[in-house]
């Protein structure tokens, strides 16, 4: 048996890497994910780099020098001029917006009956940037009707940011958490999509055998099976094999595109403030450039070899439980329009585990959901790596639950592929007959 089951193996490994597609898509893959990783920092740093211009009309005696060019937003100011002029000037000139500042008695009145005349919706960063300004002009005002200085509101205006330290001492990070999710998030997304893709392949390989009567004679010689486990086990090294490659190319790839392009990945780390020291009073470090420093090596010292080995094991564990129910459904139909009926439940799953995953990891990685997440069988291999970037141990994902995610895991498909047998067994010689899942339990009690 098990030289048999070798040899499916084997005839199932090389047929799919000797596929015309499998090694166009090996050798462009890499190159599309780095090439679309480089057009998103460029496009990010081009609408970064756009700057809207705002003409400002303004009537009254206040916010005369409050309008200042930032790098959002470049004022142009309007004198001598009616609203329609300044409306038609604006649009001639083909600037983003006219603010309108009305002559009014008070500061309160002023910014009450002030507008932002736009072409279309305005955008919100710069919606938002306009009212700072008038809401911190009103706040200074009010604080002054009650006896505050301009002295004492800067005072009372400076930002406050709390010093965070681990209880070793060492600085702690803002937004670690959410960059640590989104690394196993990725990780996560590459499972449920090769999922998809290679489970894809097992179904479409047991409907093509089928319909060509090939299946026919394979069974004459082997245990259906062995045939399924071949399929799923062939498919699942093929993938392996293609996503070692896809790694390492990639990353070489990335790494050239940086250092040749310059592209500014710096969009990671957090909101690019410099916080702090961690224990109240203690230098900034060298500003920004330690800052990157610390997040770099907050990266850095994630758990890189735990968290690539862990994909490996939730990827195979968790395409084996997939593969095996696309394997029984190929074998369950005559022709891939059929599966459509039964495709969404084995994907719904998986995009549970995408969106859920993240709300609960980012929120709160170690609360009931993304527990109970992390250990359920079908959304395990997705929620768990969004929470092993933390590590395993204390701060991170406690061992038991770990083992026990791998465990259930194990356990799952040795139950799923046993019943997933008995479908392809049966199935698997059956034609011109389209199933229903009334038909397909009936087949699991044979």
């Amino acid at each position: 048996m098990a030289n048999k089951l070798g040899l499916i193996i084997k005839r199932e490994y090389l047929a799919k890497v000797r596929n015309r597609s499998f090694i166009v898509m090996t050798i462009l893959s890499p190159l599309l994910m780095v090439g679309m990783i480089v057009l998103i920092a460029y496009l990010a740093k081009v609408n970064d780099d756009e700057t809207r211009v705002v003409t400002v009309l303004n009537e009254s005696s206040f916010f005369q020098n409050d309008f200042n060019p930032s790098k959002n937003i470049s004022y142009v100011h309007l004198d001598d001029l009616s609203l329609e002029q300044a409306k038609d000037s604006t649009t001639a000139l083909e600037y983003y917006g006219l603010l309108y500042i009305p002559n009014e008695q008070t500061v309160e009145q002023v910014a009450k009956a002030a507008y932002l005349f736009t072409k279309d919706n305005p955008n919100t960063s710069v919606t938002q940037e306009l009212e700072n300004v008038f809401q911190t002009q009103l706040r200074q005002h009010r604080l002054q009707k009650l006896g505050v200085t301009s002295e004492q509101f800067s005072s009372v205006e400076e930002r406050f940011e709390i010093n965070l330290s681990t209880f070793d001492g060492e600085r702690s990070m803002r937004g670690i958490n959410e960059i640590k999710a989104i690394i196993g998030g990725g990780f996560g997304y590459a499972i449920m999509m090769f999922i998809i893709i290679y489970g894809g392949f097992v179904m479409r390989s047991v409907i093509e055998e089928k319909t060509s009567r090939i299946i026919e004679v394979i069974i004459s010689s082997v245990k259906p099976f062995q045939l399924m486990l071949g399929k799923i086990i062939g498919n699942s090294l093929a993938g392996i094999t293609q996503f070692s490659i896809w790694i390492v190319s990639a990353s070489a790839l990335l790494f050239v595109a940086v250092m040749i392009l310059g592209i500014d990945l710096s969009a990671l780390s957090a909101d690019g403030t410099v916080q702090p020291g961690p224990m109240g009073g203690m230098s900034q470090l060298g500003g920004m450039d330690s800052e990157m420093m610390m997040y770099a090596k907050e990266i850095y010292d994630i758990p890189w070899g735990l968290l690539i080995v862990s994909f490996f094991i939730y990827f195979v564990l968790g395409y084996l439980i997939y593969s095996s129910i696309y394997a029984a459904i190929g074998a369950a139909v005559d022709n891939e329009t059929d599966t459509q009926q039964f495709i969404f439940p084995i994907i719904l799953p998986l995009m549970l585990a995408i969106y859920v995953g993240f709300f609960s990891v980012f929120s709160n990685p170690h609360g009931p959901i993304a527990v109970g997440f992390s250990l359920f069988p079908l959304t395990s291999p997705i929620v768990m790596l969004m929470r092993l970037p933390g590590g395993i141990g204390e701060g991170g994902v406690p061992l038991w639950q770990f083992l026990l995610s791998v465990f259930i895991l194990i356990i799952t498909f040795l139950g799923i592929v046993s019943l997933a047998a008995k479908i392809y067994r049966t199935g698997i010689l059956m034609y011109g007959k389209k199933p229903t899942y009334k038909e397909l339990i009936k087949w699991l009690r044979y």
